[in-house]
C-alpha cells in the first residue's frame, strides 16, 4: 500500500490515496499500526483520501489509537495539497468532504504547489447538548463559557499536586466548551508550560462530563490577538497542533472576552491564524501544509 507522510504546523498523518489505492479492510487497525512511532511510519493517525459523491475529495480521519474522528483541521489543509498537488482536482478552491460536513478551502498556489490552505471550518457549535457535553449553563445562558473548572473534580488534581501546578501555571477557575464538528474544552492559564499536559489531559479528555472524549487545550493569552497553546488531542495524546482545536480556541476568547475575532495562535508546531467572522459566523483558519516523504507500508 502506497503511503504519504504530511503535516500541518507538526500535526503529522499518515494519507492514503484511496482513488488509487483500495480502501484499508479495518482502518481502525491499521491507523494504530501505522502511527505507531516505534514500529510503524509514526503519526498522530491515519488519514484516507476517498472519492466523494459531493465534493472533491473525501476525507476519513482516524487517530493514533484507531477512533474515528469527525474532522482534523491540520489534516484537512494536507488533504487539500495533496489533492491538488497529486493532480485529483487542480483548482485553487477545493470542497472537502469530512465528517464534520462539507468544507471549502481556498490554495495559496506557488510554483504549481500548494503552500497554504485557508480553510472554512465552519459555524461553531456552542449548544452543550450538541458539543456533547452534559455540563449544564447558568440559568439564562446557553452557552459554556467560564464555567467553573470545580466541575472536572479529581481530573485537575494532577495525582494530588494541583495546589502545585496550578498555582505555578495560574490556572483560571474556568472552562469554555466548543464543539468545530468535534468537541472542545479550552482552558487559560498564565503560563502554558507549567502544565503538567500528559497527566491532567487524559483525565480530563474522559470526564464523565464529555460523554464522547474531549480535546483539552491550555492558552495562555499574550493580548487580545495573539495566544499561546498547547494541546491533548482525543484519541492521539500531545500533538503538535490542532487546527479545530485553534479555531475553537479563538472562539472561546469571543465568548470569554479574552479575545478578537481575527487572532494568531502559536502552537509547539508551528503558528495558525484565525478568524471569527462576525458576517457568517463562521470559523476561518490559515496555515501551511507540507509533504514530507511517500513510501510503501507491507501488506499482511
Amino acid at each position: 500500500m502506497r503511503f504519504t507522510k504530511m503535516h500541518g504546523a507538526g500535526n503529522d498523518y499518515v494519507y492514503v490515496n484511496c482513488f488509487d489505492e483500495p480502501m484499508p479492510a479495518d482502518p481502525a487497525e491499521l491507523s494504530r499500526r501505522i502511527a505507531d512511532r516505534h514500529y510503524g511510519v509514526g503519526g498522530d493517525g491515519l488519514i484516507l483520501i476517498c472519492p466523494s459523491e459531493v465534493g472533491d475529495a473525501r476525507m476519513r480521519m482516524f487517530n493514533a489509537d484507531g477512533s474515528e474522528s469527525e474532522m482534523c483541521g491540520n489534516g484537512i489543509r494536507c488533504v487539500a495539497k495533496y489533492v491538488y498537488d497529486h493532480g485529483i482536482a487542480r483548482r485553487e478552491k477545493l470542497r472537502i468532504e469530512t465528517g464534520a460536513g462539507l468544507l471549502t478551502l481556498d490554495l495559496d498556489v506557488r510554483g504549481g504547489l500548494a503552500e497554504r490552505v485557508r480553510v472554512d471550518m465552519g459555524e461553531p457549535i456552542l449548544e452543550p447538548a450538541k458539543i456533547p457535553t452534559v455540563i449544564a449553563p447558568a440559568v439564562g445562558q446557553e452557552r459554556i463559557a467560564d464555567f467553573p473548572t470545580d466541575i472536572l473534580g479529581d481530573a485537575l488534581t494532577a495525582e494530588g499536586r494541583a495546589a502545585d501546578w496550578q498555582a505555578r501555571c495560574e490556572l483560571s477557575p474556568g472552562l469554555t466548551c466548543v464543539s468545530m464538528g468535534n468537541p472542545h474544552v479550552t482552558l487559560y492559564c498564565r503560563d502554558v508550560a507549567a502544565v503538567p499536559l500528559e497527566i491532567v489531559g487524559p483525565q480530563i479528555e474522559c470526564h464523565a462530563v464529555f460523554p464522547r472524549r474531549i480535546n483539552v487545550h491550555f492558552v495562555q493569552v499574550h493580548s487580545p490577538g495573539e495566544v499561546t497553546m498547547r494541546t491533548w488531542e482525543r484519541g492521539s495524546g500531545i500533538t503538535l497542533a490542532c487546527g479545530t482545536g485553534a479555531s475553537a480556541v479563538c472562539v472561546s476568547g469571543v465568548l470569554t472576552g479574552r479575545g478578537e475575532r481575527r487572532i494568531l495562535a502559536h502552537l509547539p508546531g508551528g503558528d495558525l491564524e484565525l478568524e471569527w467572522n462576525e458576517a457568517d459566523n463562521h470559523v476561518y483558519m490559515t496555515g501551511g501544509a507540507t509533504e514530507v516523504f511517500s513510501g510503501d507500508w507491507p501488506g499482511d
